[in-house]
């Protein structure tokens, strides 16, 4: 019997475990390799402090702790949480730590800046092992720990958990085979946010070279309106806005309290959609000096490769249970309620006639998909100007709700769609040749390649995914009444 792997990293040694996936393809998993100190005490709310050298050999049997404590349920992936206050570590997926110069992805998770897990079964690195890419999966600060605006703290202190990740990759990946030359970030949701701030910010070049983003939700938050979520926080829980305010709340507390400040209201989504994002990466004037958009604008991040888009209906969920009452709500209605202009609005529908021919709840859930991410990802990809950028859409209707919802594509593109959970958010018989293609494609492009279709041009060029996958011209045409 082979004896568990044991490598040689900057901090100690770590013993992982050999893994035989169900092909017979081999690959080594090393869990909770902790990045930096546990952010607690009088590290709360400071930047990450690069973790201590220890004696002996470290198990990296199981996954660390996370900074999600109980899973909230705002998506259907599986995102377990894990006690224990070291949430600051990193799982790696190696097809042979003792091979060399493997192309390196990195994941973000997503959940909306305060949620979400590492250690989903979703996120395992076991496909891309096969297909000879190292994974590493990343845990960082959530909700107000790592976003909040606090008077006495460090900015952006999820960012810098990013940073310093990434820091701890270029520094180790190599003990693992990888190579930190060809380091490739991408993330989902709020994970596919956090890799286009991470490409704009002109202090992050230096730790990665290619980026995919899945249906980012992009923060650039203002700081006005990040002071504003911690001031009401802090007097609902009667304490100053400060570092020692925010500290004196017992964590159940601030979780409740910070559950309630970022409800999605979906009565109030005109005005969601015009405010933004109110906790997430701040433009706080240091690491983000100004919006990701702005900076792509100015070049930053120009020699990167960038592939970037969405499922079809990101947002649709949340109008199904609603859908039988809205059907006899004229859409036009229910668009000016939602915010659009009474002039752009026979122009929209006529745009997206398939879908409003579904009802109305199914108009309301794609006007929402396009201002909160399709429109947004055309206008990013516009910015980067000649920059090698690539478009895609998810457009596989879940054989469980009949559209393209939110999350549906991460499964595509780990290709893991025998992992648990799958079905109550694709049905019982997602295609796998759809999942070997958005799979295939990924690793094509994090081995250093063309991701397989046309690039991002104003003819709108995009891959499409769906059975079979196609490319299409004009594959934005639908958000362009809104723009």
């Amino acid at each position: 019997m082979q004896s568990d792997p044991e490598i040689l990293i900057t901090a100690g040694r770590v013993r992982g475990r050999w893994r035989t996936a169900a092909d017979g393809s081999r690959s080594a998993a090393f869990l909770g390799i902790p990045f930096a100190e546990p952010p607690v005490g009088e590290r709360r709310f400071g930047a990450p402090v690069r973790v201590a050298a220890w004696e002996g050999t470290r198990d990296a049997g199981a996954f660390g702790a996370t900074a999600q404590r109980g899973d909230p349920g705002i998506t259907l992936i599986p995102e377990p949480s894990i006690p224990g206050d070291g949430t600051l570590n990193v799982n790696v997926f190696t097809p042979d730590p003792g091979a060399a110069g493997l192309p390196v992805l990195v994941w973000i998770h997503g959940g909306g800046f305060f949620s979400g897990s590492p250690a989903s079964p979703w996120y395992d690195g076991r496909a891309f092992a096969r297909d000879g890419v190292v994974t590493v999966t990343v845990s960082y600060r959530l909700g107000v720990d790592g976003f909040g605006h606090i008077d006495g703290a460090p900015s952006n202190r999820g960012v810098r958990d990013w940073l310093a990740a990434l820091e701890w990759v270029q520094e180790n990946i190599a003990a693992f085979g990888g190579d930190p030359a060809r380091v490739t970030i991408a993330g989902q949701s709020a994970g596919g946010g956090a890799v286009l701030t991470l490409l704009g910010m002109p202090s992050a070049q230096h730790l990665f070279h290619r980026v995919w983003s899945l249906s980012a939700a992009l923060g650039d938050v203002e700081p006005e309106r990040a002071r504003a979520l911690t001031a009401a926080i802090a007097a609902a829980a009667g304490v100053s806005a400060d570092r020692d305010g925010f500290a004196s709340i017992p964590e159940e507390r601030l979780l409740a309290l910070q559950k309630q400040a970022t409800a999605i209201d979906p009565k109030a989504a005109a005005q969601m959609l015009a405010a933004g994002l109110a906790l997430g990466p701040e433009i706080d004037g240091e690491l983000l000096p100004r919006a990701t958009g702005a900076s792509f604008a100015a070049g930053v991040g120009a020699d990167k490769p960038l592939v970037l888009g969405t499922t079809d209906d990101e947002f649709t969920m949340i109008f199904a249970r609603a859908a039988r009452a809205m059907r006899w709500v004229p859409r036009s209605i229910v668009l000016g309620r939602l915010g659009l202009e009474r002039r752009r609005r026979r122009a929209y529908l006529a745009a997206n006639r398939d879908v409003a021919a579904h009802g109305t709840a199914r108009v309301a859930g794609r006007y929402l998909t396009d201002r909160m991410f399709r429109e947004k990802n055309v206008q990013l990809a516009d910015a980067r100007g000649a920059a090698p950028t690539w478009m895609y859409r998810f457009s596989w209707p879940s054989g469980r709700f009949g559209f393209a919802e939110h999350c549906l594509d991460v499964p595509f593109f780990f290709d893991c769609l025998d992992a648990e959970g799958i079905a109550p958010l694709a049905g019982d018989a997602p295609p796998p040749q759809l999942a070997d293609a958005v799979h295939a494609d990924a690793v094509a492009f994090v081995a250093g390649g063309d991701p397989g279709w046309t690039r991002w041009s104003a003819a709108q060029a995009a891959r499409i995914y769906d059975v079979p996958v196609t490319e299409r011209v004009g594959a934005y045409a639908s958000v362009a009444p809104l723009r």
